[in-house]
């Protein structure tokens, strides 16, 4: 007889080998998070996040977490977003737009070649963002370097005035000192 490669022994032990391997449990079953992003977004009426789909995927229908480490991992995403939202209320050059992307990634460490724990935009969007905050700092820092500038070159013209009207009152003084000495070498002659 034939043996077929993928018997259901053979399937069994895959899957199981694969359940192991994952890091965190979730409720989507075999729907892709982004179906599971999309259905949400059409029920609220509200674009979804990555943070938000983690806590949606990861939670059972009671509202609890699939296990300790997800809810121990949704605590710590929490608290990081927490963190750059007051970074952002004090410090008004950090970029919000891509925050959910690095927040995922200090927290659940880099991601896996050709893989993501949640969907979101390409690499090329999060370095388009970092370009971004490239450009913001060499602008502000750019701003600061002619402030400097500009208050140095003031500095210059004042002194420039200061001395030129030294310059002025020296001259004076010498021509009325040298007229004096031409009226004293006119009364000697």
């Amino acid at each position: 007889m034939l043996r077929y490669q993928w018997e259901d022994a053979d399937r069994k032990r895959v899957r199981t080998s694969s359940r192991q391997k994952q890091k965190f449990t979730h409720t989507a079953g075999s729907r892709s998070f982004a179906s599971v992003a999309e259905a949400e977004e059409v029920s609220s009426d509200k674009k979804i996040g990555r943070l938000q789909l983690f806590e949606i995927i990861h939670r059972k229908k009671d509202g609890s977490p699939m296990t300790s480490e997800a809810g121990e991992t949704m605590e710590k995403l929490k608290e990081k977003k927490a963190e750059y939202e007051a970074i952002a209320s004090t410090d008004s050059s950090v970029n919000l737009e891509n925050i959910d992307n690095r927040i995922i990634t200090e927290v659940l460490g880099p991601e896996r070649y050709g893989r993501q724990y949640m969907p979101s935009g390409s690499q090329a969007q999060a370095k388009v963002q970092m370009l971004r905050d490239q450009i913001a700092q060499m602008q502000a820092s750019t701003v600061e370097q002619i402030a400097v500038v500009q208050r140095k070159y003031e500095e210059l013209q004042q002194q420039l005035t200061a001395d030129a009207a030294a310059g002025e009152a020296e001259a004076t003084a010498m021509a009325a000192e040298q007229s004096i000495k031409y009226d004293e070498l006119q009364l000697q002659l």
